[in-house]
């Protein structure tokens, strides 16, 4: 079956790894459906039906963004807030909908991962700063998959360290 791959990013065309993993996944139209928020949706005016038809038609969901302010950029919470309804999402009569199915992260981070840790910059592990996103999908009876973080963006902003991601996250993918 297809993984769908929900891309957040509001500034596409100045993405170096979010645009390249983009470009790499379209190559595989038989495995990945690529699923731009920002370009679907640019008023960001989402259509809850159809986001929840496509997630019904999905048993592996991806939710790909770079990492803003410890956070998704801020397309991804509207979605969360206007797709993930009670009774179709969570509740007693909702059935679920979005319930087992593996749902994960693909995150690119700007600075290294010793960044992320108890004794680096930003204190706390990424899958710390992930808890939200895994107790979302925990809520919703999804299955919490581990997330996918390529870092070091901002250190190496070569082709090549852009490069070395893609095998990287296509191999993810493949075993997701």
């Amino acid at each position: 079956m297809k993984t769908l791959i929900i891309v957040i990013h509001p500034a596409m065309e100045k993405s170096v790894i979010n645009k390249r993993w983009m470009e790499e996944l379209k190559k595989y139209p038989e495995k990945y459906t690529v699923h731009s928020l920002y370009d679907v949706y640019p008023d960001e005016k989402i259509d809850v039906a159809k986001e929840q038809q496509l997630i019904e038609s999905y048993d592996k969901i991806v939710f790909q963004f770079p990492f803003y302010w410890f956070s998704s950029p801020s397309l991804l919470k509207k979605w969360f807030d206007e797709v993930l309804l009670y009774g179709w999402a969570y509740g007693s009569k909702s059935g679920f909908k979005a319930g087992n199915k593996k749902m994960t992260l693909a995150v690119t981070a700007g600075i290294d991962e010793e960044g992320y840790s108890d004794s680096g910059k930003y204190k706390y592990t990424m899958n710390e700063l992930f808890r939200p996103y895994e107790l979302t999908f925990d809520y919703i009876r999804a299955d919490y998959e581990e997330p996918f973080v390529y870092y070091g963006i901002e250190n190496d902003p070569s082709e090549e360290w852009v490069e070395r991601s893609v095998p990287m996250y296509l191999e993810f993918l493949e075993v997701l």
